[in-house]
């Protein structure tokens, strides 16, 4: 145990931030400002019509004030999901470094995926009917290990696009003589 003058804290304030910095003097690279508004509309659609079926059948068997108990319900579940969904948009974030892209993502538990480009098999880019209205796409990058797969939500198109090419390019140099 290292005495608390000696510890060195990382950005959040705890020692084991640390841990979770992409190291090399890089920074993280951050996601669209879209994404935490794909998340809330999202999250919208599928509140309306929870809030609706449930308050109908609740006013037909118990009347109004149960009615009314179930929407004010799933609005309090929709106001803490776009408070978790901007703390979570805070979280992710990744660094191409010369030999492997790391990916952090993660509120509560915090996770750092490092994967090595010799070791991508292939680069998935896909994006919903409301993400390509939203003009953002996410990256999945695919290993022979699923547990190493990583996840980079909400990049802007363009850059998911270019991300995807310099991912290739790079997993291919560097699988050339496996």
């Amino acid at each position: 145990m290292y005495p608390v003058a000696e510890q060195q804290e990382g950005a959040a304030g705890y020692p084991a931030a640390d841990a979770f910095e992409p190291g090399a003097g890089l920074a993280w690279s951050r996601i669209s400002p879209r994404y935490p508004w794909h998340r809330r509309i999202a999250a919208l659609v599928r509140a309306i019509p929870i809030a609706a079926i449930g308050a109908f059948l609740l006013w037909r068997g118990g009347g109004t004030v149960a009615a009314l108990l179930w929407v004010a319900g799933v609005l309090a579940v929709l106001v803490v999901s776009w408070i978790v969904v901007e703390v979570a948009y805070r979280a992710h974030g990744y660094a191409e470094r010369g030999d492997d892209l790391i990916v952090t993502s993660g509120v509560f538990v915090r996770r750092l995926i490092v994967v090595p480009y010799g070791r991508m098999q292939f680069v998935d880019v896909t994006a919903g009917l409301l993400e390509r209205w939203m003009g953002v796409a996410t990256v999945r990058l695919h290993t022979a290990a699923a547990a190493t797969d990583a996840v980079i939500p909400g990049l802007p198109a363009a850059e998911a696009a270019l991300l995807r090419d310099r991912l290739a390019r790079k997993g291919e140099e560097r699988s050339m003589g496996l």
